[in-house]
């Protein structure tokens, strides 16, 4: 491992950035000198303005995906090079916004019964009721299950935050005939190697459920995080809870679940309807 490597882990270790990132920002600063076939140390803000265009105009990676290969190299000369140079001087990519894809709850249904492993389908019903990430859902733990105040214990989410979200009655039933069958001792959801099962293990199966369903629409494990939010705010849950709920910094983004939320916007009366106006002239 290089110097140069070896400093930028302690640098995000220092600042208790999750294994996740830290192995992504790794991999794309690692990307950025192998382009060049230099070390980054020897590198500067033009170099990273082409790689940005290679980004985009041969690799035609998204916005999202720019955007992390920036933080990574935005990291590496403000933090670990220390770099005078004006960090604004790579710039993030303006990302789509896009109104997350939402199935009813009939279409939720025909999905889970499209699951045809017992373990895989407890996973994917227990993300969609408590609004998990499949990163949380993973990595949860048996004593995260705490049936006498109906709660989930989320361990370490997304921004290494703890939060509680609610225990349905009805998952916790699925839970416990889960246990029985599986008798999991640590992990709830573990691999064949007393390990959290692989995130990309749950994808897999997901695309292979989504698959038989026959749903039109797309779905992922994070599809039923963004059911649990619409379904919620269709059944009059205030925008606050849902954001302690989906553990999200800021209000703005649990705020565009309201784009989505089918009841509240047909239950919105059209201008149209309050006009005075006369029987249309038929041709």
């Amino acid at each position: 491992m290089s110097a140069l490597r070896q400093r930028m882990r302690e640098d995000m270790a220092i600042r208790n950035l999750s294994p996740g990132t830290q192995e992504l920002y790794i991999y794309h600063v690692a990307a950025f000198a192998r382009h060049f076939g230099q070390s980054p140390d020897q590198l500067g803000p033009e170099e990273v303005r082409r790689y940005q265009l290679y980004l985009v105009e041969q690799k035609g990676l998204s916005p999202s995906a720019i955007n992390v290969a920036v933080c990574a190299l935005r990291f590496l000369y403000r933090i670990t090079l220390g770099q005078p140079w004006d960090i604004e001087r790579i710039p993030l990519a303006r990302r789509e916004k896009k109104l997350p894809e939402v199935l009813s709850p009939e279409e939720v249904t025909r999905f889970f019964q499209a699951i045809t492993r017992t373990k895989y389908r407890t996973l994917l019903i227990t993300a969609y009721a408590a609004g998990l990430r499949v990163s949380e859902v993973t990595r949860l733990r048996v004593a995260d299950i705490d049936s006498r105040r109906m709660t989930i214990r989320v361990q370490q989410g997304k921004g290494r935050k703890d939060r509680y979200v609610m225990l349905s009655p009805r998952l916790l039933t699925l839970l416990r005939d889960y246990w029985r069958a599986y008798r999991p001792s640590d992990w709830l959801f573990p691999d064949g190697h007393e390990q959290p099962v692989a995130r990309q293990t749950v994808r897999r199966v997901c695309k292979k459920a989504w698959q038989a369903s026959g749903l039109r629409k797309p779905v992922t494990p994070h599809t039923l995080r963004h059911c649990f939010a619409t379904h919620l705010l269709e059944a009059g849950t205030d925008l606050r809870t849902l954001q302690v709920l989906l553990g999200h910094r800021s209000l703005t983004t649990t705020a565009r679940y309201t784009h989505v939320a089918i009841p509240n916007i047909q239950q919105t009366r059209s201008p149209l309807d309050s006009l005075p106006m006369a029987p249309v002239a038929r041709p």
